[in-house]
């Protein structure tokens, strides 16, 4: 059986078409029937003239339940009369394939949680397919960038023998007769691409962090993007790579859904001028005082409202979303990051805000082995359980740097979401293993 996609029935005017896909509404007048029908390219209004008595097939109509599966075939006929698209289906006939029980247990504005419980029957929503569809967009946009600069796709273990430098937000797990970890990132294994003379590398895939926070933007499984450089002068060299990549990611997303993100979510997605503000840390807390607000002490990273007030400042002072905020203490940065030859409190290091948010953390890496030795010391980590990762450095190892951060919040910035959960396909939280 052919299927007819509703997004070419304008083509298909005069012609019969068979639909496939979900009952919308139903309205089942006195002399008319009038059935939505929803496929994932939208929406078609089928009309069918009440019998007297009513026919089978009045009665099949009559019967319908929203959300039930049908198969509906007939003639495509033009009505400027009709919101949706001017055109509806003259029934001829209907095969239910699948009956949905006459109780929906949601609704487009049921709780949160409720509607992750039936997660499936959220996403039949054409504003959250959007969401899905602006994913797939922006990660064909990142591949495409990664392609052409020369970058290699990597796959690496989540399964880890040992934890990293800490043993913080990692999940255990039985591995035999001993037991492993859950990675929480990719980090160590782009390095020893970098070791390994791959260049320069990527990698999309799922995380773990045993992280037992309920803010709206953390999550225990997510989806991390990462890439590693090597070759570099400096962490300028990350920033300057990661502005040029984002700005193509958001052109292209823009171009593809932008009238529909702005129809849907209201708002508008701005393509970003490169390139982007940069601002010291220490720099940024100054801005932060010098406006009437507060700011962390010295050697600590901005919070919440710090990140939201800073990027309100830059937005007003150079009209730009986006900012790199630069230079972290080495008290708040991993052993491995890079420290400034000319003040080794502070490390090679940025994150990316984008309007109040956190989105990507990036560095220089320190690819000296006796240097990352000191660092490690002088941080306390013990090494003997990272002894694989320190090896990555003992026979030349490139300048290197690299970012990462998670896709969902990509997804909730690009989209003017308030929280994960509504732009990741299926949830973990601390309380969230189902569905």
């Amino acid at each position: 059986m052919n299927r007819t996609l509703i997004e070419v029935l304008p083509s298909r005017v005069g012609e019969q078409a068979t639909v496939r896909g979900w009952v919308h509404t139903v309205r089942d007048q006195k002399r008319m029937q009038f059935v939505i029908v929803r496929d994932e390219t939208g929406l078609a209004q089928v009309v069918l003239p009440k019998q007297e008595p009513p026919s089978e097939l009045n009665e099949s109509v009559s019967a319908l339940t929203v959300e039930s599966a049908v198969t509906l075939m007939g003639t495509v006929v033009a009505d400027e009369r009709v919101k949706l698209g001017g055109l509806e289906i003259k029934l001829e006939s209907l095969v239910v394939d699948s009956p949905a029980e006459p109780e929906v247990p949601i609704a487009a504005d049921s709780a949160l949680d409720k509607r992750i419980d039936w997660r499936y029957l959220d996403l039949r929503r054409p504003d959250r397919r959007l969401i899905f569809e602006v994913q797939s967009t922006a990660e064909h946009a990142m591949r495409d960038f990664w392609r052409k600069e020369g970058f290699i796709e990597i796959h690496t273990p989540k399964f880890m023998g040992s934890a990293s430098e800490s043993g913080a937000e990692l999940f255990k797990v039985e591995y035999f007769e001993t037991q492993a970890y859950l990675a929480q990132s990719p980090q160590f294994y782009k390095q020893m691409a970098m070791a390994a003379g791959f260049g320069k590398v990527f990698e999309v895939g799922p995380v773990f962090r045993a992280n037992p926070s309920f803010t709206s933007r953390h999550d225990t499984e997510f989806t991390s993007v990462d890439v590693e450089l090597a070759w570099i002068e400096s962490h300028e060299d990350v920033m300057a790579f990661e502005e040029r990549w984002l700005a193509h990611v958001l052109a292209a997303v823009k171009e593809a859904h932008g009238q529909a993100i702005e129809e849907t979510f209201d708002t508008e997605l701005v393509v970003p001028r490169v390139p982007f503000p940069r601002v010291t840390l220490e720099d940024a807390k100054q801005m932060l005082r010098d406006a009437g607000h507060d700011a962390p002490g010295v050697g600590h990273d901005l919070d919440p409202p710090s990140e939201r007030a800073f990027s309100a400042l830059i937005k007003e002072r150079d009209g730009h979303e986006f900012t790199f905020v630069t230079d972290y203490p080495s008290t708040v940065r991993p052993f491995y990051h890079m420290r400034h030859p000319e003040d080794p409190t502070l490390t090679r290091s940025f994150d990316l805000l984008w309007r109040g948010i956190e989105l990507t953390t990036g560095a220089q890496r320190e690819h000296r082995s006796e240097q990352l030795l000191a660092q490690a010391a002088e941080k306390k980590v013990d090494i003997e359980p990272i002894q694989y990762y320190l090896n990555f450095f003992r026979y030349g190892a490139p300048p290197h740097g690299g970012f990462g951060f998670g896709l969902t919040r990509l997804l909730m910035q690009m989209l003017g979401q308030e929280n994960v959960r509504e732009v990741t396909f299926l949830y973990r939280g601390p309380h969230r293993l189902e569905p």
